[in-house]
């Protein structure tokens, strides 16, 4: 489902278009100091277990336009990031003005809009099943509450408009920062064709989370660049200040870590991984990967691998589920689950440290995920996940076994051919035997 400065994660349906967002939070996070996150996710950028929803389409009609004056600010702002960013650009692109209830509104009627219901209801039932949100717990509701206390700013590549927040009417440090960073992704799609990434492909949710965080590192990079350039002391100070007291921080860290990590991840790890290109080979390496662009949140988090071209394993589940599961059953979504969403739900609610959980799921070579529904109300959810070595196979066994017994949904761990691992879930008992039975797996 879909997801720092907050855009989700996953990307997954129908329709998804890609706006580009930025919320206050990561701004304020990254762009004071330009730190160097640690590669491994953190309980402020975690992995998501199942698949991620896309974030809000861009709709909604414009608040206000800006001033004479502040057109003159953001002019100058393009031009400074044209020179740091070392991008040219192709057209004009005039900033649109919102402000606080005009973003929420925007993004509220966008969700509805461009998020089907079925397919909101499939990933709610993932994370659910792996005990990622509270049974009573609205995943739409969610994730309309934490974007709207995010988002800062965004980037539509569709009508190549860019809506910048302003919920006091001025332009201070946030606000610049915030366009320095949705200018770069115009920059971006004007040089690269953002909509080539193919960010809303279904069934290719993880790929799209990796390429994401290439765009979103990019223009997070390009801002941290701006502020220490261009922000005064008094400024950072601002956004210092606000840091330690604006309340879209209480209420970021207030969201179930699975949200909350997975739409912060594309901005720190993403920044970590295009940081390390920027030093190794100027921005000039950061264009390359636009043209080779991330194949997994795998390669994100380990750079070595989309260094040495090490793409997932491709894991499929068999082609006649539906004739094997029997009359009245469907399958409601199919995706790519990922290292960053395993270590996640491996982390949350289980105990294991940090590194226990990332070192669990980093053998991680490929996976895929379903949610089938049966007749009067039943359902699965299908996980077959490859490893990269029996080794690693059996430490995610010993890291998740006792997790999945545990669950309040009926699970099973069952192991498959040397690297091979499923996770079952089921409506009932019943349900969760017949569905390991059709696959193979049965006692």
């Amino acid at each position: 489902m879909p997801r720092p400065r907050p855009e989700p994660a996953a990307k997954r349906h129908a329709r998804r278009r890609s706006p580009f967002l930025v919320a206050g939070l990561v701004a304020l996070l990254v762009g004071c100091g330009t730190p160097s996150p640690a590669v491994s996710p953190t309980p402020t950028t975690a992995p998501s277990t199942a698949p991620t929803l896309p974030p809000p389409t861009v709709g909604g009609s414009p608040s206000a336009e800006p001033s004479q004056d502040a057109a003159q600010i953001y002019r100058t702002i393009e031009d400074q990031v044209v020179a740091l960013r070392e991008l040219k650009p192709k057209a004009p692109v005039n900033p649109t003005i919102l402000d606080d209830a005009g973003i929420k509104k925007f993004i509220a009627d966008s969700f509805s809009k461009d998020n089907p219901d079925a397919i909101v209801a499939a990933n709610e039932r993932i994370y659910k099943a792996f005990g990622l949100l509270p049974a009573d717990a609205s995943l739409k509701t969610l994730y309309i509450d934490l974007l709207g206390s995010q988002v800062a700013g965004l980037y539509s590549p569709d009508d190549k408009k860019l809506y910048v927040v302003s919920k006091s009417g001025r332009i201070g440090a946030l606000e610049k920062s915030t366009f320095s960073h949705e200018f770069t992704h115009a920059l971006q799609d004007q040089n690269f064709d953002l909509g080539s990434l193919k960010l809303d492909e279904i069934g290719q949710g993880d790929r799209s989370l990796a390429r994401l965080s290439l765009v979103e590192g990019d223009a997070t990079l390009s801002m941290s660049s701006w502020q220490l350039t261009y922000l005064t002391p008094a400024e950072i100070g601002e956004l210092l200040q606000a840091a330690s007291s604006d309340e879209s921080t209480k209420q970021l860290l207030a969201m179930p870590p699975i949200l909350r990590e997975s739409l912060l991840f594309p901005y720190v790890q993403g920044l970590a991984f295009v940081q390390g290109l920027q030093i190794d080979g100027g921005w000039g390496a950061v264009d390359d990967a636009f043209k080779d662009p991330p194949a997994s949140t795998e390669q994100i988090l380990h750079p070595e691998k989309y260094a040495a071209h090490q793409v997932p394993v491709a894991v499929n589940l068999p082609t006649d589920l539906l004739k094997r599961l029997g009359a009245g059953w469907t399958i409601a979504l199919q995706d790519t689950f990922g290292e960053f969403q395993l270590a996640v739900w491996l982390r949350q609610n289980h105990g294991l440290s940090t590194a226990q959980a990332n070192a669990a799921a980093a053998g991680w070579g490929g996976d895929r995920i379903a949610v089938v529904d049966g007749p009067n109300g039943t359902w699965g959810v299908i996980y077959r996940v490859i490893w990269d070595t029996p080794a690693d196979a059996t430490e995610f066994d010993s890291a998740a076994g006792d997790y999945v017994d545990s669950l309040a949904t009926p699970a099973g761990l069952i192991p498959g051919d040397g690297k091979e691992r499923w996770i079952l879930f089921g409506s009932d008992e019943h349900t969760l035997h017949d569905i390991a039975a059709v696959l193979g797996l049965g006692s």
